[in-house]
């Protein structure tokens, strides 16, 4: 598919329609005539329809693609249904459709088919007045003609501007998505659409697009729509371009509208108006907040909604929220799975409160619980939400503590129990904090079981009414303090209606303001004109214990002997297989459960480019918008899903990528991992014959819906009749049934179920589907005419079987329909005889003219795609020349840098040769001071030796004097023991007596003179001995000097050897050395 449009392109061959990139058909502007119409003030004769450019019926091809290339529900940025106008099926408030204007009188055979462009359409009466009411309700709408000027209001004009067009966007408020968008519209746009742009003043102001020839308006948005302005950077081609976002389809779509101005300095001003309005809808807000002040009767009363929603971790990282049981009420969780609480307050009556935090979250099992059973939850976030309307309080939930136990095991089957959830806030003006109570039903389910419930209720809510009493200012407790009211009661409306019915249970109130209404539920959809999101309904896991054993014995005997299909195996698929089972049953089904080498081929196609990467891109975001595990861009399953749409188109090449695929291609990702999904896909487009209905021109396709209205002629004849008067045929309703396998518009429930009967039955069991449709909607179709019943199929129809039960209802007819293979032959046999008889009677002219309008077609597709090539040729050479320059430059800068290298290299070298003499002289230097060290090393042993055998000869004559010594110590004792008068005045141990007096006799004198001679002279020796010893200390002092010096200079030689300049000059010298080696 082409990359410049939305709609997908159809190129036609003689034996296959492929999805390359040829066009077969151009979206047009419709005239009236062959003329110019200038005049004609946007008549019917000017609305934009389809125009086909080569062979075939117009009408035909346009009926045909209607449904399935223009749905606008799908293809957000393409054509939707208001792009048929002719064909009545228009929608009021349309965007910008992608179209591609032809000039008037302009034969679009003689040139070739323009690119499509997004450019807007003129709105008709109808439209204008319908968008006057529903975006500006205090203005009256106009029923003038579509060419009637606006009413004037307070606002600025801007001319002399180009619409380039309009995107949907998933991020409204992203400034790099919204930049991306502008670069992607400005760079494809090539018919722009000159506009003149009005905003308003005031926020209750509409911004208008207006033609700048006649002031008639093209297309409104309401301001308080518009979400996000942006500009183009400074210096970026879009510099001269500025975008808006506003909210399409009740907020479900959001799109961007992207300008560019002629003169680049008003891109500032028209955002400085924008944001004019913006400032001023907020000082409107604010001094009207100020006026009503002073409130009347009810101002006592304070009115809020508090919802309740549980998520619970998906294993992915992420909370996901739980959903709800819409039969029964009650929220649906997983037993042992971590889980938050998330509270939602906002306040929805009287002068506004300000919440100032919550300081508690409490949650408990049961109802009517006491205060003292609650348990106190971590809070994770508190505070206002984007928008400012609610206040957000998040809180973590561990259900596996003991105190939760009673919600965290599973709950009996059609029984459920109770939760009490409270928050605690504290309001700015309330003097105490209040507390909002919140009781739900809960049912605990296995943690196994992955539910879905995309589109189901996934909150609860309760409608509080807060009594407030204003204290006077004497009672509060600081004069200067914010507390204005005290609490008087609080009531929620469950309890309201309670006492309303024990008070009068036999008269229902009645009145004004006797009954609040209650709150709308969160995700109901209303009955209204917007279609059905892809992707949405409820699928439970849960099945009947019974179902589960019976399907369990049959996978048992299957598995033995996958080559034959068990008996009983037609009617458990005709009930609906289990959603636990679906994805092994349907790989069963297709014949993959031997399907490695699709499995491998697989995985070596993502690796590969494919030609339609852009249409698959924009698809992919179009596809199950209503399912949480594709809403996200960039998301697991849109990563998934574009992985396996483009590895199809690679594998297929013939057929390539067609819209529709992506559908089929999500409901398998739901119940199997992308590989085998691949391999179902590829199974249900060859071997069931899905991708016949894309070849030859659609021709498969066409006898398809022929076999549809004879079967209706035959079931359904009053239905079939009233088709025929209103000229509604099959394939303006039946492209999507057929090509999509009702995937893109119906419920998931509904589809699934389809899915399992196809891959049971075969392709045939469309028919089966379609006729019960069609016999089920017999009696409102009957009603509607051409138009209606294209806007019945297209909106109510898909609606109607959101519930589970009306979805059974219709499978359960579809089955008991019994269309025989045998009939089927008979009416394909009938259809190509018909076909035969028409090219029978078709004039050799006319067959000639179509095969020369083909062939001319033909001529000028390759034509332009001749032109195409030749231009990606010039593209490629400049863009080689633009490589070459700067592969140029490069090596200049090499070479310089080469240069200043080689020149780095001999200062190195003249620095690595002075550095070298340096070293020489270093250690030669430090060799002599080694030697020197070693001298003095010998010259210090010598004499320590000397030291140490003086020491050792004074120790012996020591000893020597000292064993004397003690030899005539001895003597003298023996003596002065023999004499009676000395052994008196010595003790035994050799002292004096202390009693002793007397004088000592000549022999004594004698003695003690020998005695202080032996003293004097040893004492010269002590003396002598610590002489000796301090000179031997004084010597090893010096020698660990010298030790040390020499340590020193050795330390030094080393590292003056190890210096980084030394290393460079090594590497500097591996590298010559090296550089030489290889020069030689």
């Amino acid at each position: 598919m082409d990359d410049k449009g939305s709609v997908g392109k159809i190129s036609v061959s003689s034996d296959s329609v492929s999805t390359l990139n040829s066009e077969d058909f151009v979206l047009v502007s419709r005239l009236g005539d062959e003329t110019p119409s200038s005049t004609n003030n946007g008549s019917d004769d000017e609305k934009t329809g389809l125009k086909i450019v080569g062979n075939g019926s117009e009408q035909q091809l346009q009926r045909e693609l209607e449904d399935v290339l223009m749905d606008p529900s799908v293809a957000d940025a393409g054509l939707g249904s208001e792009a048929m106008s002719s064909l009545g099926a228009s929608d009021h408030g349309v965007l910008p459709n992608m179209t591609s204007p032809v000039p008037a009188g302009t034969d679009p055979l003689s040139s070739p088919p323009p690119k499509l462009e997004m450019v807007l359409p003129v709105q008709t009466a109808q439209e204008s007045e319908l968008n006057e009411r529903s975006y500006r309700a205090d203005e009256s709408s106009s029923e003038g003609s579509p060419c009637s000027p606006i009413p004037d209001e307070d606002s600025v004009v801007f001319s002399q501007l180009t619409y380039l067009g309009c995107a949907s966007v998933n991020a409204p408020r992203s400034e790099v998505e919204a930049l991306r968008m502008m670069s992607i519209l400005r760079g494809q746009c090539q018919l722009p659409l000159d506009v003149t742009l009005s905003v308003p003043g005031v926020s209750e102001g509409t911004v208008r697009l207006l033609d700048p020839h006649n002031n008639t308006e093209i297309a409104n948005y309401p301001i308080y729509k518009i979400l996000f302005c942006v500009r183009g950077h400074d210096g970026t081609p879009e510099s001269d371009c500025f975008a808006f976002t506003e909210s399409h389809h009740n907020a479900e779509i959001f799109r961007i509208h992207v300008f560019r101005c002629q003169i680049r300095e008003a891109v500032s001003r028209i955002l400085y108006s924008f944001a004019t309005a913006f400032r001023r809808s907020a000082k409107k807000a604010l001094l009207s907040s100020q006026q009503n002040a002073p409130l009347t009767p009810d101002s006592d009363l304070f009115t809020f909604t508090v919802s309740l929603e549980i998520r619970e971790d998906d294993g992915k990282g992420t909370f996901s929220a739980v959903a709800k049981d819409k039969d029964k009420q009650s929220f649906k969780l997983r037993a042992g799975l971590d889980k938050k609480i998330v509270i939602y307050v906002q306040q929805t009556s009287n002068k506004e409160l300000a919440i100032e935090r919550c300081f508690g979250l409490l949650l408990s099992p049961g109802r009517n619980v006491k205060n003292s059973d609650m348990h106190l939850l971590d809070l994770e976030s508190m505070g206002k939400s984007s928008d400012g309307k609610s206040y957000i309080i998040t809180g973590s939930w561990n259900p596996n503590t003991p105190q939760f136990q009673a919600v965290n095991e599973e709950t009996p089957k059609d029984k459920f129990m109770y939760m009490t959830t409270a928050v605690d806030l504290v309001i700015t003006e309330v003097e105490e904090p209040v507390r909002f109570l919140l009781e739900t039903r809960v049912r605990v389910c296995s943690p196994n079981d992955r539910l879905f419930w995309p589109f189901s209720k996934r909150s609860y809510t309760e409608t509080f009414y807060l009594k407030l009493r204003q204290m006077e200012r004497k009672e509060r407790k600081s004069p200067s303090s914010d507390t204005l009211y005290e609490v008087v009661s609080l009531e929620s409306e469950t309890e309201r209606e309670k006492r309303k019915t024990t008070a009068s249970p036999s008269i229902l109130p009645s009145g004004p303001g006797t009954m609040a209404p209650s709150p709308p539920e969160d995700d109901e959809e209303e009955d209204n004109d917007e279609p059905l999101l892809s992707g949405s309904g409820d699928v439970s896991k849960e099945c009947a214990e019974k179902i589960l054993e019976t399907w369990g014995d049959l996978l048992s005997k299957w598995h033995m002997n996958l080559s034959v299909r068990p008996k009983q195996l037609p009617a458990l698929v005709r009930s609906g297989i289990p959603e636990a089972l679906r994805g092994e049953v349907w790989q069963l089904l297709a014949g993959c459960h031997n399907n490695d080498h699709l499995v491998e081929e697989y995985r070596t196609l993502i690796t590969k480019e494919s030609p339609q990467d852009s249409a698959i891109t924009r698809d992919i975001n179009r596809t199950f918008p209503a399912h949480d595990y594709f809403k996200d861009t960039g998301g697991d399953g849109q990563d998934s899903l574009y992985k396996i749409c483009k590895a199809y188109s690679v594998y297929d090449q013939e057929i390539g990528y067609c819209q529709g695929q992506s559908f089929l291609a999500a409901v398998l990702l739901l119940h199997m991992p992308e590989e085998q999904a691949f391999s179902v896909l590829v199974k249900i487009m060859f071997d069931y014959g899905l991708r016949d209905l894309f070849k030859q021109n659609f021709e498969d396709l066409h006898c398809k819906f022929f076999q549809l209205e004879r079967l209706m002629q035959e079931y359904i004849p009053d239905l079939y009749n009233h088709f025929l008067n209103v000229g509604l045929e099959a394939h303006m309703y039946a492209s999507q049934w057929f090509l999509t396998l009702f995937t893109a518009k119906f419920p998931l429930y509904m589809v699934f179920h389809i899915i399992d009967l196809l891959l049971c039955e075969g392709i045939s069991v469309i028919f089966n589907v379609a006729l019960a449709l069609l016999k089920t909607s017999k009696d409102d179709l009957l009603q509607t005419d051409f138009e209606g019943a294209l806007k019945f199929f297209r909106v109510p129809v898909p609606k109607r079987y959101r519930s589970e039960e009306n979805a059974k209802k219709l499978m359960e007819l579809a089955c008991s329909m019994k269309i025989s293979q045998k009939k089927l032959k008979k009416f394909e046999k009938e259809y190509h005889t018909i076909r035969e008889q028409q090219e029978q009677q078709e004039a050799p002219i006319e067959r000639y003219e179509r095969e020369n309008r083909r062939l001319q077609e033909a001529n000028m597709r390759l034509e332009q795609e001749n032109d195409d090539l030749a231009h990606e040729l010039v593209s490629s050479k400049i863009a080689l020349r633009k490589d070459l320059d700067n592969a140029e430059e490069k090596a200049d800068a090499l070479n310089k840098e080469l240069l200043l290298t080689k020149q780095k290299l001999i200062e190195s070298e003249d620095e690595k040769r002075r550095l070298e003499e340096e070293s020489a002289q270093l250690k030669e230097m430090c060799r002599r001071e080694l030697d020197k060290s070693e001298s003095e090393i010998k010259k210090n042993g010598s004499i320590i030796g000397e030291y140490k055998q003086i020491c050792s000869q004074l120790s012996e004559r020591l000893e020597k004097q000292q064993t004397a010594t003690r030899g005539e110590l001895e003597k003298i004792r023996f003596k002065v023991e023999g004499c009676e008068k000395c052994s008196s005045l010595f003790n035994k141990e050799g002292r004096v007596r202390a009693a002793v007096t007397t004088a000592p006799a000549d022999g004594t004198e004698e003695t003690d003179e020998e005695k202080e001679g032996l003293k004097n002279q040893l004492r010269e020796m002590e003396l002598e001995l610590a002489q000796t010893k301090l000179q031997l200390v004084e010597a090893e002092c010096k020698i660990q000097d010298l030790e040390h010096h020499l340590g020193l200079a050795l330390n030094e030689v080393q590292a003056a050897k190890k210096t980084w300049f030394n290393r460079t000059l090594s590497s500097i010298k591996t590298v010559t050395g090296t550089q030489g080696k290889e020069t030689t």
